[in-house]
């Protein structure tokens, strides 16, 4: 019998299949039913820093009424009633989910500096939730704010949080470092438990009619798996933290390609949202399949067998694939 088991975050999960923050996970129901199609563990969606602030703001507006301190940057703030909950409901949505399955329930908190964070990562531990993921959507414009400084403030959340629970917390990064290697080298040593590659920015479009910004979230295809492949197997065992995958995969063949590299779990997305939580059910008995014909015994077994420290061409993670690629490339086209 093929033993699916894996280890994320110091959690044993039955299998490397996560869902990841959705809204899929914005009613018991659908949680119940990600448990039951086969997810081993469900990231929430996410609780906004922003959400955490207006609540601050509104109480300080109530607590001050008929006075000017009303902060005027709420008016730009989408309206309470615009997100599925706020903080407190948060907190009662974590117990609940608790209650109602089996699973490991992972919190996300979504942000991008210091600030509430640290307070409400403990309440979210009081909930119940078995790990915390940080989700830093961080997109920096100040032409005076050095690579430097932005680094330090996905370690800094990452370190704070860590420091105010005793759950396992997990850093949720862009791609966008000059050196990610270092990055993740650092929040190692922060504390972090795990990191989730990659974050997906989601950039606006234009409204030619309306002559307006509006958003634009456009689901990732197979072809996003890369990025995650290639970073999972450059930093397998160069750092005590867990690896995670999100963003392109789709497929039985995706989790495998990722577990090879060295992932310890794999979380989808789109692919539910696209063909409906069964097609985790689908996943999980390809991949079972595969390793059954390819006598593979356990996940542990594959994982990391393609990393860069363990496999025969190491350049195939850096430059000397990049320039055999580009040589390949008019044959290819041919």
């Amino acid at each position: 019998m093929v033993d699916l088991s894996t280890n994320y975050l110091g959690l044993h999960l039955r299998t490397p299949l996560v869902a990841s923050a959705s809204p899929l996970s914005h009613e018991l129901s659908g949680i119940r039913s990600l448990e039951d199609s086969g997810a081993s563990a469900v990231v929430l969606y996410s609780l906004f820093e922003e959400q955490l602030r207006q609540e601050s703001q509104e109480l300080e507006y109530r607590l001050a009424a008929g006075s000017e301190s009303f902060a005027e940057s709420l008016t730009y703030f989408p309206q309470p009633s615009e997100f599925r909950t706020g903080p407190e409901g948060y907190l009662e949505h974590i117990v609940r989910a608790k209650a109602a399955v089996d699973i490991p329930i992972i919190a996300s908190l979504n942000g991008a500096t210091l600030g509430g964070w640290t307070h409400f990562a403990k309440q979210i531990e009081q909930a119940g939730a078995d790990a915390i993921e940080c989700n830093i959507y961080f997109i920096p414009t100040n032409m005076e704010m050095s690579a430097a400084e932005v680094e330090k403030t996905y370690i800094d959340i990452v370190r704070d949080v860590k420091y105010s629970v005793h759950i396992p917390v997990a850093g949720k990064l862009s791609p966008f470092f000059s050196n990610l290697a270092n990055v993740a080298k650092r929040l190692d040593s922060a504390g972090a438990d795990g990191l989730v590659l990659f974050n997906r920015f989601y950039q606006p479009d234009i409204d030619l009619e309306e002559l307006e910004l509006k958003p634009n979230v456009l689901l990732s295809g197979p072809q996003a798996l890369r990025l995650p492949l290639t970073w999972i197997g450059i930093l397998y065992a160069r750092i005590r933290a867990s690896l995670a995958a999100t963003s392109g995969i789709h497929s039985a063949e995706d989790v495998i390609k990722l577990l090879m590299v060295g992932a310890n779990a794999t979380m989808l997305c789109s692919a539910l949202l696209r063909n409906g939580v069964g097609h985790l059910r689908s996943v999980e008995h390809n991949l079972r399949e595969w390793m059954e014909t390819h006598e593979y015994e356990s996940v542990k077994q594959m994982q990391g067998s393609m990393s860069q420290l363990r496999c025969h061409d190491p350049g195939a993670f850096e430059r000397a694939q990049y320039m055999r690629a580009v040589s390949q490339m008019p044959k290819v086209l041919a």
